[in-house]
């Protein structure tokens, strides 16, 4: 283990997230609140901590596998830590648990909430909650590599780590220019959401809240009634971003690139919308009565299916209100989730797909046992070791998950609560079922199951293995 360049990432980071604290200061500043005075304050004492710990540089800066998974595990662990702070010394959430559990579902994008009025927050808190998933969307890691020169083409065991999904490749030979290239993408998207929502009539600060929130899809809005008040126009734009957002970046790289072929022949993203578009046209069958006009229920229906499969958590309804037959396909589709590489969370289309073709290739090999069958995705066959990861992924998700709804358990709410709790958490999803609904909030549960369901959305951010790796002792070892 090279401990050294992981501290100076580290330091690195510290100095990122001490920058990026300047945007609330300067927001508190507009508004005239002292709560600001709170961002200042942290992000000058992180982001001077970050250069004394920077000043060292390490003689060897090669880092492989290992380091990145420590890394970024770190990194995420560290951001949460010092990006709750904020909100405890500004007296928006007096109690470090739970500003540490907010800041920890803000970072994560997952958009499960403590706090029982979002409007009585501080402006400047209320738009470092929707910053916080617009860094965590890319991921921070992410923009270090796009701005910092790190330790060469190894540098990329670090975007491997934080990225979702079963791979991760480089747009151009240079990681530093892939992750340059993905943070333009991610800005110039944002940008493109907040002029469309200010042309939909919303005031600055909620269309640039909003569109952070919508790009990381994170899911924390500014109103207790996330996004019912809004207009028809606004919710549509919304929609549409919720599940833009949860596309494959390298699908955009390769439109700008006018490699449209390659674009549009994306067999994930073929998947995602088939799956999208027949989640709507299923649910809506089954609510179309409960709304005035097939119209309605369609916007709400997609709104939904956007806001869950995308891992965004935004609501214009209570769906809890819905049949069972809607809403237990809401829930798969927390599992499904969004495509690989993209800011959504979920197990990812892309590994879904590839366990289905697992199955009929197996079903196949006991039809004809002398056949040999190859698995193959977005034209190319899939590797064994592809295919061993994502195996080892789905076990230790299971185990995960069932170990979490035991634990949470001892609260002693509902099952479905409980179910829906970790599901919502582990896919960074936000708004479970029943207690943990679109209209309600996770502030009842225990500081055990708080802490539970913290780690459920780090391990679901970073893919689980990266985070376990911290448990592991031979981690450590040179």
């Amino acid at each position: 283990m090279n401990i050294p360049v992981v501290v100076y990432i580290l330091g690195r980071v510290m100095q990122v997230e001490g920058a990026f604290m300047l945007l609330p200061a300067f927001v508190g500043l507009l508004y005239k609140e002292t709560a600001g005075l709170s961002f200042l304050l942290v992000g000058g004492i992180e982001f001077l901590a970050g250069l004394l710990i920077i000043l060292k540089k390490p003689e060897n800066k090669s880092f492989f596998a290992k380091e990145g998974f420590v890394t970024v595990s770190l990194s995420w662990i560290l951001l949460a830590i010092i990006g709750a702070l904020p909100y405890v010394l500004n007296g928006d959430i007096p109690h470090y648990l739970d500003a540490l559990f907010e800041t920890v579902s803000g970072f994560t994008t997952t958009g499960a909430s403590i706090l029982g009025s979002v409007e009585a927050l501080n402006q400047c808190s209320k738009f470092w909650r929707c910053f916080s998933n617009w860094i965590g969307g890319m991921g921070v890691l992410v923009f270090v590599l796009s701005i910092l020169p790190l330790a060469g083409a190894q540098n990329i065991y670090l975007m491997k780590a934080e990225s979702p999904g079963p791979t991760v490749g480089k747009l151009v030979p240079k990681v530093k220019s892939t992750a340059a290239n993905l943070y333009k993408i991610y800005c110039g998207m944002t940008l493109i959401e907040v002029v469309l929502l200010l042309l939909g009539g919303l005031d600055g600060f909620s269309a640039i809240t909003m569109s952070f929130a919508t790009a990381g899809t994170g899911g924390f809005g500014i109103l207790n009634s996330s996004c019912l008040e809004y207009s028809p126009y606004v919710q549509v734009v919304i929609t549409i971003f919720m599940i833009l957002f949860a596309v494959n970046f390298s699908v955009y790289y390769l439109l700008l690139t006018k490699r449209f072929r390659q674009a549009f022949g994306c067999e994930e993203m073929r998947w995602f919308f088939a799956i999208i578009i027949v989640a709507v046209i299923a649910i809506t069958l089954n609510v179309w009565d409960m709304f005035d006009g097939v119209g309605e229920a369609v916007r709400h229906v997609a709104f939904t299916v956007g806001s869950l499969m995308t891992s965004t958590g935004f609501s214009t309804v209570d769906y809890n209100m819905w049949p069972e037959f809607s809403k237990t396909i809401l829930l798969m589709l927390m599992f499904v989730g969004a495509c690989a590489g993209s800011t959504g969370g979920g197990m990812k289309v892309s590994r879904m797909v590839i366990y289905l073709k697992s199955v009929k290739k197996m079903i196949e090999q006991y039809i004809h046992p002398r056949s040999i069958k190859i698995v193959k995705f977005e034209g190319k066959q899939v590797e064994h070791e592809v295919v061993r990861g994502i195996n080892m992924f789905l076990i230790t998700y299971i185990f995960l998950f069932a170990v979490s709804v035991l634990l949470i358990s001892f609260d002693n709410f509902g099952f479905t609560t409980n179910f829906s709790a970790v599901a919502a958490t582990i896919n960074n999803t936000g708004p479970g079922l029943e207690m943990v609904g679109p209209s309600g909030n996770y502030a009842m549960f225990s500081p055990l199951s708080k802490m539970v369901l913290a780690f459920d959305m780090l391990a679901g951010r970073l893919e689980i293995f990266p985070l376990l790796l911290l448990f592991a002792p031979t981690t450590y070892k040179r």
